[in-house]
C-alpha cells in the first residue's frame, strides 16, 4: 500500500471518528438534557403536590375554625335561652331547658326574620310570664307560644306534624315552638314586626287594617294594644 492510500485511509478513520464523537456528545446532551428535565420535572411536581396539601391543610383548618366558631356561638346563644328559662321557670328540668332552648335556637337559624330574642320575648308574654309548656288561657290558647287549636291543626298539616290531639300536640314544647315560629314568622314576612305581632295577637284582618290606618290603636283590639308593646319591651330587655 502507497502513501497516498495509507494517507487516505487516515483521513477516512479520523472523519469517521469525528462523526462518532460529534453523535455521542449529541446523545450525551439529549441524556443529560433529559435527565435534567426529568429531575425538574419531579422537582416541580414535588412542589405541586407539596403546596396543594398545604392548601388542603390551611382549608381544613379553616373549616375548623369555621364550625368551632358556629359552635361557640350556639352555645352561647343555648346558654342565654337557658337563662331566661331559668329566671321565669326555674322548676323545668334541666334536661328540658336545653332541648327548649335548643329547639328556639333551630328555629332562629331556620326563619332568618326571626331571632333569639323575639321568640323568647313572644313566649314569655304569651306564657304570662311562666314558661310552662301547660299554660292555658281563657280563649283557649294552649302551650308557651299559645296556639289555638284549630290554628294548630293548620300548622301542624303544612309543617308535616300528624296532628292527634290539641294536648299531646300543643303541650308539647317543642312542638308548639316549631308551630308558633313557623306561624310568627309568616305573619312577620307578610305585615314587618309591628304588624306581624299585631296579627298573632288579634287577627290578620285587624293587623292589616292597623297599618293602614297608619297604626292608629283604636283600630287593634284592645288586649292588642297592650300586647305589640309588651312584646317590643321584653325584646329590647334580652338583646341587652
Amino acid at each position: 500500500m502507497g502513501k497516498q492510500s495509507l494517507s487516505k485511509s487516515a483521513a477516512a478513520t479520523s472523519l469517521f471518528v469525528g462523526r462518532q464523537g460529534k453523535i455521542l456528545l449529541m446523545v450525551t446532551l439529549v441524556v443529560i438534557t433529559g435527565i435534567s428535565m426529568a429531575s425538574f420535572a419531579f422537582r416541580f411536581h414535588a412542589l405541586d403536590q407539596s403546596t396543594e396539601k398545604m392548601a388542603h391543610l390551611e382549608r381544613s383548618l379553616n373549616n375548623l375554625k369555621a364550625a368551632m366558631n358556629v359552635d361557640s356561638v350556639r352555645q352561647y346563644q343555648i346558654q342565654k335561652i337557658m337563662a331566661i328559662i331559668e329566671k321565669y321557670n326555674p322548676q323545668m328540668a334541666p334536661g328540658k331547658k336545653y332541648e327548649v332552648a335548643d329547639e328556639i335556637y333551630r328555629m332562629a337559624i331556620k326563619y332568618p326574620n326571626l331571632n333569639i330574642d323575639l321568640i323568647c320575648a313572644t313566649i314569655t308574654h304569651e306564657s304570662a310570664l311562666t314558661w310552662r309548656p301547660d299554660v292555658r288561657s281563657q280563649a283557649g290558647a294552649m302551650g308557651l307560644m299559645q296556639i289555638m287549636p284549630a290554628t294548630g291543626v293548620l300548622l301542624a298539616a303544612d309543617e308535616g306534624i300528624p296532628w292527634t290531639s290539641p294536648q299531646e300536640i300543643l303541650y308539647n314544647p317543642i312542638l308548639n315552638i316549631r308551630l308558633g315560629c313557623r306561624y310568627l314568622s309568616t305573619l312577620i314576612s307578610l305585615y314587618a314586626l309591628d304588624g306581624g305581632l299585631a296579627a298573632y295577637n288579634g287577627g290578620e284582618k285587624r293587623a292589616a287594617l292597623w297599618l293602614a290606618s297608619g297604626k292608629d290603636d283604636r283600630v287593634l283590639w284592645e288586649e292588642t294594644r297592650g300586647y305589640v308593646p309588651a312584646v317590643l319591651k321584653l325584646y329590647e330587655q334580652f338583646q341587652n
